[in-house]
């Protein structure tokens, strides 16, 4: 791998001045054509080798927030409130922790197990309720209930703070 590495002046014409960044452009000697390009704040003294590295765990990290998606259900919160959101968020990384820790345990017998086979595994295994279609109507009204009663509370709300 090549690395080039330069400071630049970096305005975003909102702010009141530039600010000095380091540029890092990557190509890799297998493939010359692939070329990354990353801007980075970090300390001016950080070393070249260390901002490559940390460019290069952009893949690992891109990574977990596709499998965060996909398979524990990140994108899939429906909260009003940033305390919703933080416990949603909660919630995704724990089940990260967890299908990390059993890949990690397994890694021996099974190198591709992967967050999709643990997830599969888990939803064969683990018991499940028998739901009847009454059972899930009534879990639909439920459901219907709240969010109801929290649009009608949205709106009071909003109500009151137009009166304000």
């Amino acid at each position: 791998m090549e690395v080039l590495h330069r400071r630049v002046w970096v305005w975003d014409g909102r702010e009141p001045e530039a600010h000095c960044w380091h540029l890092i452009v990557r190509r890799s000697v297998r493939n010359p054509g692939e070329i990354k390009y990353s801007l980075s704040n970090a300390p001016e003294q950080t070393s070249v080798r260390r901002l490559a590295y940390m460019q290069g765990q952009r893949y690992w990290v891109e990574r977990s927030l596709q499998e965060a998606k996909s398979e524990v259900g990140m994108g899939e919160y429906q909260v009003r409130l940033w305390q919703g959101w933080h416990h949603h968020m909660a919630m995704v990384l724990m089940a990260l922790l967890f299908l990390l820790e059993v890949r990690r345990k397994h890694r021996g017998a099974l190198p591709l197990l992967s967050a999709r086979d643990v997830r599969e595994v888990l939803s064969i295994l683990l018991p499940r309720a028998n739901v009847t279609l009454e059972d899930a109507l009534a879990q639909m009204a439920r459901r219907h209930r709240r969010r109801a009663s929290a649009m009608a509370s949205h709106v009071r709300k909003a109500k009151q703070s137009n009166e304000l």
